[in-house]
């Protein structure tokens, strides 16, 4: 059987309270105390204070580093570009639902604020961690610039790393990952008649991105004004409209034949219907790698061929030469006034736009060939050329 506990020792008697310690009384004229009361308010007021500081110091430092962490990177992205296999076509026509619910989580909405005003365009998700695809036009003289992701109501903070504007193509980043890049399909197999769909955010409309249908009609077009030069162009009768600019024309797969760009329009001499451009995949690929070396450092240069140039107006092909600047690639191996240029290094010209945009494609220094017309005899000249000079 267990034994209880022994009994505790008896209890010492308690000892007496200690004495309260004197309480001091103030000290008059030289204002050096004060009565506790006073000192436990100071006291009080003083830990308020700090406590205050400490916690508008922390809100500060929270919300600086919040801002840093929405802030968008400033660097282009390592990640490669996804470009599809070459394929021979397509069995079916293209499932318009089917592409547009592939598609719409690559394409987003990009909103660039412009003095007093706001440019409105599409972007394309090029990698998964945040670089996008737009035109350089949507994002021209921007003071900030922001991307919204489908299914999102907010829109994101985005940084320009680099604008081409002479081939009109940007490149934006987001910050995150896991994005959903797009595709590109394989430039060889783009096909005259091939269906395509323009899916964009055309008129800056609300709610999900506009898709329109329509067909590969001609490929390899070239359009100019200003300074902007384009070549390679897939002409379409999909119809493109503002805010349409940046976004992807998709084939049957949901890959990226193209950049939307521009359209053709009405003037007092043309008369245009369904006739819209896209920057095609094979023209937009290599200057996505030049893009992301500028937003690195690497210098945009442009070559320069040295000529003067009107347009044929007699139906012909090729383009006039009007006049040769002095110490220039054209001066160097003969080209004169009058001569006819019809193709560099093998592809036709067709106008001016073609060739100003065939000799920017290039890069100073590479050599190239080209072919003239002069008093009926069809020459080929070798050139080196060189870079475009500032202004």
């Amino acid at each position: 059987m267990a034994s209880l506990p022994p009994p505790p020792p008896p209890s010492s008697p308690p000892l007496p309270p200690p004495a309260a310690p004197a309480r001091p009384g103030p000290i008059e004229n030289n204002g050096s105390r004060r009565p506790s009361r006073w000192r436990l308010a100071s006291l009080l007021l003083a830990v308020a204070i700090v406590a205050w500081l400490g916690g508008l110091g922390g809100a500060l430092a929270g919300d600086s580093i919040s801002n840093w962490l929405d802030r968008p990177p400033t660097r282009p992205s390592s990640e490669p570009l996804d470009v599809a296999n070459p394929r021979p076509g397509f069995e079916n026509r293209l499932d318009v639902a089917q592409v547009a619910e592939f598609v719409a989580p690559s394409t987003v909405t990009v909103s660039a604020d412009v003095g007093a005003g706001v440019s409105l365009g599409t972007g394309i998700i090029v990698t998964d961690d945040g670089e996008i695809l737009t035109n350089a036009h949507v994002i021209e003289g921007a003071d900030a610039v922001r991307v919204r992701l489908a299914g999102e109501t907010e829109p994101r903070k985005a940084t320009v790393l680099a604008a081409d504007r002479g081939n009109d193509l940007a490149l934006l980043r987001i910050s995150g990952d896991g994005f959903q890049e797009a595709t590109f399909a394989d430039p060889a197999s783009v096909r005259l008649g091939d269906d395509v769909m323009a899916i964009g955010f055309a008129l800056g409309l609300d709610g999900e991105p506009s898709v329109t249908l329509g067909i590969v009609s001609a490929l390899d077009r070239s359009v100019g004004q200003g300074d902007v030069f384009l070549d390679g162009l897939i002409q379409t009768d999909a119809a493109i409209s503002s805010g349409n600019s940046g976004g992807p024309l998709v084939n049957a797969a949901g890959e990226v034949v193209g950049v939307n760009t521009a359209v053709a329009r009405d003037t007092a001499v043309f008369t245009a219907t369904n006739v819209g451009f896209a920057i095609s995949a094979g023209e937009a690929l290599p200057i996505i790698e030049t893009l992301r070396a500028q937003a690195e450092g690497a210098p945009r240069e442009e070559a320069f061929l040295g000529v003067n140039l009107e347009d044929r107006r007699d139906g012909g092909q090729g383009v006039i030469v009007t006049g040769v600047e002095a110490d220039t690639p054209a001066a160097d191996i003969g080209v004169t006034v009058g001569d006819l240029i019809v193709a560099i290094d093998g592809a036709t010209t067709d106008g001016s736009s073609s060739l100003i945009a065939a000799i920017r494609d290039k890069q100073p220094g590479d050599s190239v060939v080209v072919a003239i017309v002069r008093d009926a005899e069809s020459l080929e000249l070798d050139v080196t050329l060189t870079s475009r000079p500032e202004g």
